[in-house]
């Protein structure tokens, strides 16, 4: 199964959507999204939730299947303040960031108190697993019914079958994927259909972040838009083509194409 052949088929939630550059983000805010996160565990809905930045947009708008994807998704949420600013210039004033590292905190504090079961996809050989204990150590009544690292190649039939196996066996609520984007949300999309857990989110460096192999940039960074720099001075040689390309074209894009309701 292909990207450019699979229907997502996904459900669209009730959340007010901006149009920022052909991508339908969701005004929605850090509270509201682990609520709407409730509802559907507890409704027994399968949905699957895109946490967007400026580059994952970039991506998205590129292509045009993958397009849908993220403007059928229950959720797709702001991972970064440019997105914010660009809700409230088309008049949504409650719009805030929902950063990938804070919504997963988030919703491992409150799995531990509602009984939510996780599920972690992705990361480098032993991330997945150190994430499980990390989050298990600040939360010990949370639970982490499984955990799978993939290799970075595409796998075979069989191992992807058997991947598909595992998760539903271990009935996971929501399933974390951390294969970065776009590559994660091609994953939730493609397999949304064959995964009985309620909630498929893609998070891409969180995982990185909650077990210390990143460092995340000071709060006032992070609150004004400048998360980027910090980002792009840790890690110059992978990143600089993203920001430094890609944050001027978001922004001739956004003068050219005005964010408007959807």
């Amino acid at each position: 199964m292909t990207a450019e052949t699979t229907d997502p088929r996904l459900a669209t939630s009730a959340h007010d959507r901006v149009d920022v550059l052909g991508i339908h983000v969701s005004v929605t805010d850090l509270d509201e999204t682990v609520e709407t996160f409730g509802r559907w565990i507890d409704d027994g809905e399968r949905q699957l939730v895109c946490v967007s930045d400026v580059n994952a947009l970039l991506h998205a708008r590129a292509d045009e299947w993958l397009t849908e994807v993220y403007n059928n998704a229950g959720l797709t949420v702001a991972d970064g303040m440019p997105l914010v600013w660009a809700g409230k210039r088309a008049g949504f004033d409650r719009m805030a960031r929902v950063a990938g590292p804070d919504l997963l905190e988030r919703v491992m504090a409150e799995a531990a108190d509602r009984g939510w079961t996780q599920y972690f996809y992705g990361g480098a050989e032993g991330v997945a697993e150190n994430l499980r204990d990390t989050f298990q150590e600040r939360h010990p009544a949370l639970k982490v019914v499984g955990t799978d690292c993939p290799p970075y190649r595409p796998l075979t039939e069989a191992e992807d079958a058997a991947a598909v196996a595992r998760i539903n066996a271990a009935k996971p609520d929501i399933v974390w994927v951390g294969l970065g984007a776009p590559k994660q949300e091609r994953w939730m999309a493609e397999h949304r259909d064959r995964l009985n857990a309620s909630i498929l989110i893609g998070v891409g460096a969180a995982f990185d972040f909650h077990t210390g192999r990143l460092d995340r940039a000071p709060l006032w960074m992070q609150r004004s838009g400048l998360e980027w720099s910090y980002r792009l001075y840790k890690e110059p040689r992978r990143l600089w083509k993203r920001y430094l390309l890609g944050i001027p074209r978001f922004g001739v894009g956004i003068l050219r194409r005005p964010p408007r309701p959807v």
